[in-house]
Protein backbone atom coordinates (compact mmCIF):
# COMPACT_ATOMS: atom_id res chain seq x y z
CA UNK A 1 0.00 0.00 0.00
CA UNK A 2 1.34 3.41 -0.86
CA UNK A 3 1.99 6.63 1.57
CA UNK A 4 -1.00 9.10 1.30
CA UNK A 5 0.42 11.87 -0.42
CA UNK A 6 -0.27 14.90 1.69
CA UNK A 7 -0.06 17.15 -1.51
CA UNK A 8 -2.74 15.58 -2.94
CA UNK A 9 -4.13 18.03 -3.79
CA UNK A 10 -2.82 21.79 -3.99
CA UNK A 11 -3.30 24.44 -2.40
CA UNK A 12 -3.44 28.04 -4.78
CA UNK A 13 -4.74 31.24 -3.75
CA UNK A 14 -5.04 34.63 -4.92
CA UNK A 15 -5.56 37.58 -2.76
CA UNK A 16 -8.13 36.82 -0.68
CA UNK A 17 -10.41 34.86 -2.98
CA UNK A 18 -8.10 31.55 -4.50
CA UNK A 19 -6.72 29.06 -2.01
CA UNK A 20 -5.53 25.40 -2.19
CA UNK A 21 -4.95 23.28 1.06
CA UNK A 22 -4.96 18.58 0.71
CA UNK A 23 -4.35 12.87 0.16
CA UNK A 24 -3.32 9.69 -0.57
CA UNK A 25 -4.12 9.75 -1.55
CA UNK A 26 -1.83 11.16 0.42
CA UNK A 27 0.16 8.91 -0.82
CA UNK A 28 -0.24 10.95 -1.16
CA UNK A 29 -2.82 14.23 -0.11
CA UNK A 30 -4.18 17.22 -0.72
CA UNK A 31 -6.82 20.36 -0.33
CA UNK A 32 -8.02 22.61 -1.78
CA UNK A 33 -10.26 25.97 -0.99
CA UNK A 34 -11.94 27.63 -3.55
CA UNK A 35 -12.76 31.46 -4.13
CA UNK A 36 -14.79 32.84 -1.66
CA UNK A 37 -18.09 34.37 -2.49
CA UNK A 38 -18.36 37.26 0.27
CA UNK A 39 -15.85 39.56 2.68
CA UNK A 40 -15.73 40.08 6.19
CA UNK A 41 -15.53 43.51 7.45
CA UNK A 42 -12.27 45.01 9.59
CA UNK A 43 -15.32 45.15 12.67
CA UNK A 44 -15.74 41.19 12.15
CA UNK A 45 -12.71 40.64 11.57
CA UNK A 46 -11.59 42.05 14.98
CA UNK A 47 -14.15 39.86 17.15
CA UNK A 48 -13.71 36.46 14.98
CA UNK A 49 -10.92 35.83 16.67
CA UNK A 50 -12.93 34.96 20.11
CA UNK A 51 -15.01 32.40 17.80
CA UNK A 52 -12.85 30.63 16.03
CA UNK A 53 -9.42 30.49 17.53
CA UNK A 54 -10.08 27.55 19.87
CA UNK A 55 -11.83 25.67 17.05
CA UNK A 56 -9.09 26.14 14.65
CA UNK A 57 -6.05 25.17 17.19
CA UNK A 58 -8.21 22.22 17.76
CA UNK A 59 -8.99 21.10 14.19
CA UNK A 60 -5.15 22.08 13.38
CA UNK A 61 -3.76 19.72 16.53
CA UNK A 62 -6.43 16.58 14.90
CA UNK A 63 -5.04 17.16 11.23
CA UNK A 64 -1.68 16.54 12.80
CA UNK A 65 -2.05 13.94 15.29
CA UNK A 66 -4.29 11.90 12.79
CA UNK A 67 -1.51 12.54 9.88
CA UNK A 68 1.18 10.66 12.43
CA UNK A 69 1.39 6.80 11.40
CA UNK A 70 4.86 6.07 11.66
CA UNK A 71 4.35 2.31 10.00
CA UNK A 72 2.41 4.14 6.83
CA UNK A 73 5.79 4.04 4.60
CA UNK A 74 6.72 0.67 6.07
CA UNK A 75 3.28 -1.31 5.30
CA UNK A 76 4.55 -3.03 1.61
CA UNK A 77 7.99 -4.26 3.20
CA UNK A 78 6.27 -5.35 6.50
CA UNK A 79 3.18 -7.16 4.38
CA UNK A 80 6.44 -8.64 2.25
CA UNK A 81 8.65 -9.94 5.26
CA UNK A 82 9.15 -12.88 6.85
CA UNK A 83 6.28 -11.37 9.50
CA UNK A 84 3.78 -11.89 7.01
CA UNK A 85 5.27 -13.84 4.39
CA UNK A 86 3.24 -12.74 1.49
CA UNK A 87 4.44 -12.94 -1.94
CA UNK A 88 5.15 -9.90 -4.38
CA UNK A 89 2.73 -11.59 -6.64
CA UNK A 90 0.02 -11.67 -3.84
CA UNK A 91 0.49 -7.90 -2.64
CA UNK A 92 0.87 -6.19 -6.57
CA UNK A 93 -1.59 -8.49 -8.26
CA UNK A 94 -4.47 -9.58 -5.28
CA UNK A 95 -4.22 -6.49 -2.22
CA UNK A 96 -2.49 -3.50 -3.90
CA UNK A 97 -5.39 -3.39 -6.98
CA UNK A 98 -8.49 -3.13 -3.75
CA UNK A 99 -6.96 0.04 -3.03
CA UNK A 100 -8.36 1.59 -6.13
CA UNK A 101 -11.82 0.16 -6.21
CA UNK A 102 -12.62 0.78 -2.82
CA UNK A 103 -11.69 4.49 -3.19
CA UNK A 104 -13.80 4.66 -6.32
CA UNK A 105 -16.55 3.31 -4.80
CA UNK A 106 -16.52 5.29 -1.54
CA UNK A 107 -15.47 8.50 -3.17
CA UNK A 108 -19.11 9.80 -4.13
CA UNK A 109 -21.17 8.65 -1.23
CA UNK A 110 -18.30 10.47 1.10
CA UNK A 111 -18.29 13.69 -0.98
CA UNK A 112 -22.35 13.63 -0.67
CA UNK A 113 -22.33 12.19 3.29
CA UNK A 114 -19.66 14.63 4.05
CA UNK A 115 -21.78 17.94 3.20
CA UNK A 116 -25.52 16.52 4.55
CA UNK A 117 -24.07 14.71 7.69
CA UNK A 118 -22.01 18.32 8.26
CA UNK A 119 -18.57 16.69 8.26
CA UNK A 120 -17.79 15.21 12.19
CA UNK A 121 -19.61 11.91 11.25
CA UNK A 122 -17.64 11.23 8.36
CA UNK A 123 -14.46 12.73 10.37
CA UNK A 124 -15.14 9.41 13.14
CA UNK A 125 -15.86 6.99 10.43
CA UNK A 126 -12.29 8.03 9.07
CA UNK A 127 -10.91 7.58 12.39
CA UNK A 128 -12.74 4.13 12.52
CA UNK A 129 -11.40 2.92 9.67
CA UNK A 130 -7.79 3.93 10.09
CA UNK A 131 -8.20 1.96 13.58
CA UNK A 132 -9.58 -1.04 11.28
CA UNK A 133 -7.03 -0.90 9.35
CA UNK A 134 -4.33 -1.44 11.94
CA UNK A 135 -5.92 -4.14 13.73
CA UNK A 136 -5.95 -5.82 10.22
CA UNK A 137 -2.34 -5.38 9.51
CA UNK A 138 -0.92 -6.47 13.54
CA UNK A 139 -3.53 -9.58 13.15
CA UNK A 140 -4.56 -10.38 9.97
CA UNK A 141 -2.66 -13.53 8.27
CA UNK A 142 -4.96 -14.43 5.09
CA UNK A 143 -4.89 -12.75 1.68
CA UNK A 144 -8.51 -11.63 2.39
CA UNK A 145 -7.50 -9.83 5.49
CA UNK A 146 -5.26 -7.95 4.16
CA UNK A 147 -7.48 -7.40 0.68
CA UNK A 148 -10.32 -5.99 3.14
CA UNK A 149 -7.26 -3.66 4.81
CA UNK A 150 -7.11 -2.31 1.79
CA UNK A 151 -10.94 -1.57 1.27
CA UNK A 152 -11.03 0.39 4.56
CA UNK A 153 -7.79 2.24 3.49
CA UNK A 154 -9.78 3.31 0.24
CA UNK A 155 -12.92 4.33 2.81
CA UNK A 156 -10.53 6.66 4.99
CA UNK A 157 -8.55 8.00 1.25
CA UNK A 158 -13.01 9.19 0.57
CA UNK A 159 -13.44 10.27 3.50
CA UNK A 160 -10.58 12.79 3.65
CA UNK A 161 -12.50 15.09 1.90
CA UNK A 162 -14.49 16.10 5.22
CA UNK A 163 -11.49 17.54 6.99
CA UNK A 164 -10.73 19.89 3.70
CA UNK A 165 -14.39 21.21 3.62
CA UNK A 166 -14.62 21.31 7.36
CA UNK A 167 -12.97 24.81 7.61
CA UNK A 168 -15.49 26.42 5.83
CA UNK A 169 -18.32 26.23 9.13
CA UNK A 170 -15.62 27.81 11.42
CA UNK A 171 -14.92 30.73 9.97
CA UNK A 172 -16.29 33.24 7.30
CA UNK A 173 -14.95 33.80 4.05
CA UNK A 174 -12.77 36.50 4.66
CA UNK A 175 -10.83 33.91 6.56
CA UNK A 176 -10.51 31.07 4.82
CA UNK A 177 -7.21 31.87 3.16
CA UNK A 178 -5.83 32.06 6.76
CA UNK A 179 -6.83 29.51 8.41
CA UNK A 180 -6.49 26.98 5.28
CA UNK A 181 -2.85 27.79 5.81
CA UNK A 182 -2.79 26.66 9.11
CA UNK A 183 -4.96 23.26 8.69
CA UNK A 184 -2.96 22.78 5.53
CA UNK A 185 0.68 23.28 7.11
CA UNK A 186 -0.68 21.22 10.63
CA UNK A 187 -1.08 18.19 7.91
CA UNK A 188 1.90 18.53 5.88
CA UNK A 189 4.04 18.64 10.00
CA UNK A 190 2.41 15.37 10.21
CA UNK A 191 2.88 13.55 7.42
CA UNK A 192 6.99 14.45 7.96
CA UNK A 193 6.93 13.78 11.36
CA UNK A 194 5.56 10.78 10.80
CA UNK A 195 7.52 9.75 8.10
CA UNK A 196 10.53 10.87 10.13
CA UNK A 197 9.27 9.18 13.63
CA UNK A 198 8.95 5.80 11.76
CA UNK A 199 12.54 6.20 10.17
CA UNK A 200 14.22 6.65 13.28
CA UNK A 201 12.33 3.58 15.16
CA UNK A 202 13.86 1.12 12.19
CA UNK A 203 16.88 2.88 11.53
CA UNK A 204 18.30 3.55 15.20
CA UNK A 205 15.66 1.96 17.62
CA UNK A 206 16.24 -1.64 15.29
CA UNK A 207 12.14 -2.48 16.68
CA UNK A 208 10.12 -4.86 14.10
CA UNK A 209 7.62 -4.02 11.81
CA UNK A 210 4.94 -5.29 13.96
CA UNK A 211 6.08 -2.69 16.87
CA UNK A 212 5.71 0.14 14.48
CA UNK A 213 2.85 -0.52 13.65
CA UNK A 214 1.31 -0.98 17.21
CA UNK A 215 2.47 2.56 17.37
CA UNK A 216 0.66 3.29 14.85
CA UNK A 217 -2.77 2.13 15.85
CA UNK A 218 -1.80 3.92 19.30
CA UNK A 219 -1.45 7.32 17.31
CA UNK A 220 -4.84 6.85 14.81
CA UNK A 221 -6.86 5.51 18.27
CA UNK A 222 -6.31 8.91 19.81
CA UNK A 223 -7.11 10.76 16.66
CA UNK A 224 -9.98 9.31 16.57
CA UNK A 225 -10.67 10.55 20.23
CA UNK A 226 -9.97 13.53 18.50
CA UNK A 227 -12.44 13.21 16.21
CA UNK A 228 -15.16 12.74 18.35
CA UNK A 229 -14.35 15.41 20.72
CA UNK A 230 -14.89 17.74 17.25
CA UNK A 231 -17.77 20.26 17.20
CA UNK A 232 -20.40 19.79 15.33
CA UNK A 233 -21.13 22.21 13.12
CA UNK A 234 -24.54 23.60 12.24
CA UNK A 235 -24.20 24.21 8.43
CA UNK A 236 -22.31 23.25 5.40
CA UNK A 237 -22.18 23.94 2.04
CA UNK A 238 -24.41 22.37 -0.47
CA UNK A 239 -27.57 20.79 2.05
CA UNK A 240 -27.54 23.04 5.01
CA UNK A 241 -27.59 26.07 4.02
CA UNK A 242 -29.73 27.68 6.40
CA UNK A 243 -29.16 31.60 6.17
CA UNK A 244 -29.83 31.46 2.16
CA UNK A 245 -32.92 29.53 2.64
CA UNK A 246 -34.09 31.97 5.22
CA UNK A 247 -33.35 34.55 2.70
CA UNK A 248 -35.46 32.25 0.38
CA UNK A 249 -38.32 32.28 2.47
CA UNK A 250 -38.96 36.15 2.79
CA UNK A 251 -38.28 36.44 -0.92
CA UNK A 252 -41.23 33.94 -1.62
CA UNK A 253 -43.05 35.89 0.76
CA UNK A 254 -42.48 39.27 -1.06
CA UNK A 255 -43.65 37.43 -4.18
CA UNK A 256 -46.77 35.72 -3.84
CA UNK A 257 -47.58 35.65 -7.23
CA UNK A 258 -44.49 33.97 -8.54
CA UNK A 259 -45.11 29.99 -8.78
CA UNK A 260 -43.09 27.98 -6.90
CA UNK A 261 -40.28 25.94 -8.07
CA UNK A 262 -39.54 22.06 -7.33
CA UNK A 263 -37.37 21.41 -4.60
CA UNK A 264 -34.96 19.71 -6.23
CA UNK A 265 -34.98 22.23 -9.12
CA UNK A 266 -33.63 24.75 -6.21
CA UNK A 267 -31.13 22.35 -4.68
CA UNK A 268 -27.79 24.00 -4.60
CA UNK A 269 -26.09 20.47 -6.13
CA UNK A 270 -28.93 20.03 -8.53
CA UNK A 271 -28.28 23.88 -9.86
CA UNK A 272 -24.29 23.31 -9.99
CA UNK A 273 -24.69 20.04 -11.81
CA UNK A 274 -26.55 22.29 -14.90
CA UNK A 275 -24.04 24.76 -14.43
CA UNK A 276 -20.97 21.62 -15.45
CA UNK A 277 -22.06 22.08 -19.20
CA UNK A 278 -20.95 25.76 -19.46
CA UNK A 279 -17.60 25.15 -17.10
CA UNK A 280 -16.62 22.52 -19.83
CA UNK A 281 -17.17 25.10 -22.59
CA UNK A 282 -14.13 27.17 -20.89
CA UNK A 283 -11.10 26.13 -23.03
CA UNK A 284 -8.81 26.89 -19.98
CA UNK A 285 -10.88 25.25 -16.92
CA UNK A 286 -11.14 22.29 -19.52
CA UNK A 287 -7.35 21.98 -20.09
CA UNK A 288 -6.35 22.22 -16.18
CA UNK A 289 -8.98 19.92 -15.31
CA UNK A 290 -7.72 17.17 -17.88
CA UNK A 291 -4.48 17.33 -16.44
CA UNK A 292 -5.95 16.62 -13.35
CA UNK A 293 -7.68 14.01 -14.85
CA UNK A 294 -4.98 12.27 -16.69
CA UNK A 295 -1.66 13.32 -14.52
CA UNK A 296 -3.15 12.30 -11.32
CA UNK A 297 -4.25 9.13 -12.09
CA UNK A 298 -0.57 8.40 -13.45
CA UNK A 299 0.47 9.53 -9.88
CA UNK A 300 -1.48 7.97 -7.88
CA UNK A 301 -0.26 4.29 -9.71
CA UNK A 302 3.60 5.09 -9.38
CA UNK A 303 2.72 6.42 -5.18
CA UNK A 304 0.55 3.13 -4.77
CA UNK A 305 3.18 0.45 -6.16
CA UNK A 306 6.81 2.14 -5.68
CA UNK A 307 7.23 0.74 -2.52
CA UNK A 308 7.05 -2.73 -4.33
CA UNK A 309 9.26 -1.76 -6.53
CA UNK A 310 11.63 -0.46 -4.24
CA UNK A 311 11.67 -4.01 -2.15
CA UNK A 312 12.57 -5.51 -5.65
CA UNK A 313 14.59 -3.35 -6.76
CA UNK A 314 16.73 -3.79 -2.82
CA UNK A 315 14.87 -6.62 -1.06
CA UNK A 316 16.87 -5.39 2.32
CA UNK A 317 17.34 -8.29 4.90
CA UNK A 318 17.27 -5.75 7.78
CA UNK A 319 14.62 -3.68 8.70
CA UNK A 320 16.96 -0.41 9.43
CA UNK A 321 18.64 -0.53 5.71
CA UNK A 322 14.69 -0.10 4.64
CA UNK A 323 14.57 4.12 4.26
CA UNK A 324 10.89 4.75 2.97
CA UNK A 325 10.29 6.70 5.56
CA UNK A 326 13.50 8.77 5.18
CA UNK A 327 12.10 9.04 1.10
CA UNK A 328 8.88 10.01 1.69
CA UNK A 329 10.19 12.74 4.04
CA UNK A 330 12.03 14.29 1.49
CA UNK A 331 9.49 13.98 -0.96
CA UNK A 332 7.01 15.51 1.28
CA UNK A 333 9.33 18.07 1.79
CA UNK A 334 10.85 18.57 -2.03
CA UNK A 335 6.64 19.05 -2.86
CA UNK A 336 6.22 21.68 -0.39
CA UNK A 337 9.23 23.58 -1.61
CA UNK A 338 8.18 22.89 -5.72
CA UNK A 339 4.64 24.36 -4.33
CA UNK A 340 5.79 27.31 -3.07
CA UNK A 341 7.97 28.22 -5.75
CA UNK A 342 5.01 27.79 -8.04
CA UNK A 343 3.23 30.61 -6.28
CA UNK A 344 5.92 32.89 -7.56
CA UNK A 345 5.62 31.53 -11.10
CA UNK A 346 5.32 34.49 -13.88
CA UNK A 347 3.93 33.17 -16.71
CA UNK A 348 1.05 33.87 -19.57
CA UNK A 349 -0.79 30.94 -18.93
CA UNK A 350 -3.34 31.28 -21.71
CA UNK A 351 -0.20 30.59 -24.15
CA UNK A 352 2.39 28.63 -22.23
CA UNK A 353 0.38 26.52 -20.32
CA UNK A 354 0.02 23.45 -22.64
CA UNK A 355 4.04 23.41 -23.22
CA UNK A 356 4.75 23.87 -19.46
CA UNK A 357 2.54 20.97 -18.82
CA UNK A 358 4.15 18.80 -21.42
CA UNK A 359 7.68 19.73 -20.85
CA UNK A 360 7.01 18.64 -16.89
CA UNK A 361 4.86 15.56 -18.00
CA UNK A 362 8.19 14.32 -20.38
CA UNK A 363 10.19 14.77 -17.57
CA UNK A 364 8.10 12.51 -15.42
CA UNK A 365 7.80 9.98 -18.21
CA UNK A 366 12.07 9.82 -17.99
CA UNK A 367 12.01 9.72 -14.51
CA UNK A 368 9.90 6.91 -14.63
CA UNK A 369 11.54 4.61 -17.48
CA UNK A 370 15.43 5.31 -14.95
CA UNK A 371 13.04 4.01 -11.82
CA UNK A 372 11.50 1.24 -14.40
CA UNK A 373 15.47 0.24 -15.55
CA UNK A 374 17.93 1.14 -12.66
CA UNK A 375 19.04 -1.52 -10.10
CA UNK A 376 20.32 0.95 -7.92
CA UNK A 377 18.01 2.32 -4.86
CA UNK A 378 19.62 5.59 -4.56
CA UNK A 379 18.59 6.35 -8.09
CA UNK A 380 15.21 5.20 -7.75
CA UNK A 381 14.67 7.23 -4.44
CA UNK A 382 16.04 10.12 -6.48
CA UNK A 383 13.83 9.60 -9.25
CA UNK A 384 11.13 8.80 -6.88
CA UNK A 385 11.55 12.05 -5.36
CA UNK A 386 12.16 14.36 -8.01
CA UNK A 387 8.66 12.51 -9.77
CA UNK A 388 6.38 14.07 -6.92
CA UNK A 389 8.32 17.25 -6.47
CA UNK A 390 7.34 18.02 -10.67
CA UNK A 391 3.49 16.57 -10.21
CA UNK A 392 3.45 18.86 -6.42
CA UNK A 393 4.56 22.06 -8.76
CA UNK A 394 1.80 22.00 -10.95
CA UNK A 395 -1.00 21.29 -8.84
CA UNK A 396 -1.36 24.58 -7.42
CA UNK A 397 -1.46 26.31 -10.81
CA UNK A 398 -4.18 23.87 -11.99
CA UNK A 399 -5.78 24.51 -8.46
CA UNK A 400 -5.56 28.25 -9.09
CA UNK A 401 -6.58 28.20 -12.54
CA UNK A 402 -10.01 26.42 -11.59
CA UNK A 403 -11.11 27.84 -9.03
CA UNK A 404 -10.10 31.49 -9.93
CA UNK A 405 -13.50 31.82 -12.09
CA UNK A 406 -15.72 29.61 -10.36
CA UNK A 407 -17.95 30.08 -7.26
CA UNK A 408 -17.00 28.10 -4.31
CA UNK A 409 -20.18 25.93 -4.56
CA UNK A 410 -19.19 24.76 -8.17
CA UNK A 411 -15.51 24.73 -7.35
CA UNK A 412 -16.11 21.58 -5.00
CA UNK A 413 -18.21 19.87 -7.54
CA UNK A 414 -15.62 20.36 -10.45
CA UNK A 415 -12.99 19.08 -7.75
CA UNK A 416 -14.88 16.48 -7.05
CA UNK A 417 -16.09 14.98 -10.33
CA UNK A 418 -12.13 15.41 -11.95
CA UNK A 419 -11.06 13.47 -8.82
CA UNK A 420 -14.08 11.16 -9.74
CA UNK A 421 -13.09 10.39 -13.05
CA UNK A 422 -9.55 9.87 -12.20
CA UNK A 423 -10.60 7.09 -10.14
CA UNK A 424 -12.48 5.38 -12.54
CA UNK A 425 -9.23 5.40 -14.61
CA UNK A 426 -7.12 4.22 -12.69
CA UNK A 427 -9.49 1.42 -11.31
CA UNK A 428 -9.39 0.87 -15.33
CA UNK A 429 -6.21 0.98 -15.42
CA UNK A 430 -5.47 -1.32 -12.59
CA UNK A 431 -7.95 -4.14 -13.54
CA UNK A 432 -6.04 -4.50 -16.96
CA UNK A 433 -2.60 -4.43 -15.84
CA UNK A 434 -2.31 -5.00 -12.26
CA UNK A 435 -5.24 -7.08 -11.32
CA UNK A 436 -4.86 -10.90 -11.22
CA UNK A 437 -8.17 -10.94 -13.07
CA UNK A 438 -6.41 -9.05 -16.33
CA UNK A 439 -2.97 -9.30 -17.20
CA UNK A 440 -1.59 -9.44 -14.23
CA UNK A 441 1.96 -7.54 -14.85
CA UNK A 442 4.95 -7.49 -12.03
CA UNK A 443 6.08 -4.47 -10.89
CA UNK A 444 8.73 -3.83 -13.42
CA UNK A 445 5.94 -4.01 -16.95
CA UNK A 446 3.80 -1.72 -14.50
CA UNK A 447 6.44 0.94 -14.41
CA UNK A 448 7.09 0.21 -17.93
CA UNK A 449 3.08 0.82 -18.54
CA UNK A 450 3.09 4.11 -16.63
CA UNK A 451 6.01 5.22 -19.05
CA UNK A 452 4.36 4.61 -21.51
CA UNK A 453 1.10 6.39 -20.41
CA UNK A 454 3.40 9.47 -19.68
CA UNK A 455 5.00 9.17 -22.99
CA UNK A 456 1.20 9.70 -25.07
CA UNK A 457 0.33 12.44 -22.47
CA UNK A 458 3.50 13.97 -23.09
CA UNK A 459 2.91 13.64 -26.95
CA UNK A 460 -0.47 15.34 -26.66
CA UNK A 461 0.42 18.23 -24.55
CA UNK A 462 3.00 19.10 -27.08
CA UNK A 463 0.76 18.97 -29.83
CA UNK A 464 -1.82 21.01 -28.57
CA UNK A 465 1.01 23.34 -26.89
CA UNK A 466 1.95 23.68 -31.02
CA UNK A 467 -1.80 24.10 -32.04
CA UNK A 468 -2.06 27.02 -28.97
CA UNK A 469 1.63 28.58 -30.19
CA UNK A 470 0.79 28.81 -33.71
CA UNK A 471 -2.69 30.70 -33.41
CA UNK A 472 -0.98 32.96 -30.59
CA UNK A 473 1.89 34.17 -33.03
CA UNK A 474 -0.42 34.68 -36.34
CA UNK A 475 -2.49 36.57 -34.15
CA UNK A 476 -0.11 38.62 -32.17
CA UNK A 477 -0.52 42.71 -31.70
CA UNK A 478 1.20 43.49 -34.56
CA UNK A 479 -0.97 41.85 -36.63
CA UNK A 480 -3.87 43.16 -34.80
CA UNK A 481 -4.11 40.61 -31.96
CA UNK A 482 -4.44 40.76 -27.88
CA UNK A 483 -1.69 40.37 -25.72
CA UNK A 484 -1.99 38.33 -22.08
CA UNK A 485 -0.10 40.15 -18.87
CA UNK A 486 1.63 37.59 -16.71
CA UNK A 487 -0.03 35.55 -14.27
CA UNK A 488 1.68 35.29 -10.82
CA UNK A 489 0.12 33.39 -8.23
CA UNK A 490 0.15 33.98 -4.84
CA UNK A 491 2.56 31.80 -2.67
CA UNK A 492 1.13 28.76 -1.72
CA UNK A 493 1.41 26.60 1.48
CA UNK A 494 2.86 23.98 0.76
CA UNK A 495 0.55 21.23 -1.31
CA UNK A 496 -1.15 17.65 -0.90
CA UNK A 497 -2.68 14.82 0.21
CA UNK A 498 -2.92 12.99 -1.88
CA UNK A 499 -4.20 14.51 -1.04
CA UNK A 500 -5.48 12.72 -3.14
CA UNK A 501 -8.15 13.23 -3.48
CA UNK A 502 -6.81 13.94 -3.23
CA UNK A 503 -8.28 17.10 -4.13
CA UNK A 504 -11.48 16.73 -3.98
CA UNK A 505 -12.77 19.82 -4.85
CA UNK A 506 -13.26 22.59 -3.11
CA UNK A 507 -14.02 20.70 -0.05
CA UNK A 508 -11.11 18.50 -0.57
CA UNK A 509 -9.59 19.37 2.21
CA UNK A 510 -10.21 22.89 3.63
Amino acid sequence: MGVEDPNASGDEMDGDKHMKLPGVEDGDAELVVCPSDSTTSPEILQEEPRKWKFAVIYLCVYGFMSSIRPGEAFITPYLLSVEKNFTREEVTNEIMPVLTYSYMVVLVPAFLLTDFLRYKPVLIIQGLSQVVIWLLLLMGTSLLQMQLMEFFYGITMACRVAYSSYIFSLVTPGLYQRVASYSRSSVLLGVFTSSILGQLCLSLGNITFYTLSSISLGFVSLGLLLAICLPWPKRSLFFNRSQEKAEKVEMDKMNPQKPPASKWKESVLVQMLLELKHVAKMPNLRLWSLWWIFNSTGYYLVLFYVHILWNKVYPATENKKVYNGGVEAASTLLSALTAFCAGYAKIRWKVWAELVIAAITALQAGLLLLMGTTDNIWVCYAAYVLFRGFYQFLVPIATFQIASSLTKELCALVFGLNTFLGTILKSIINIIFSDRRGLGLDVHSQFLVYFIYFTILTVVYFVCAAVVLIRHFRNRPDRGGTTDTPTELSPVAASASETEPLSNGKSVMS
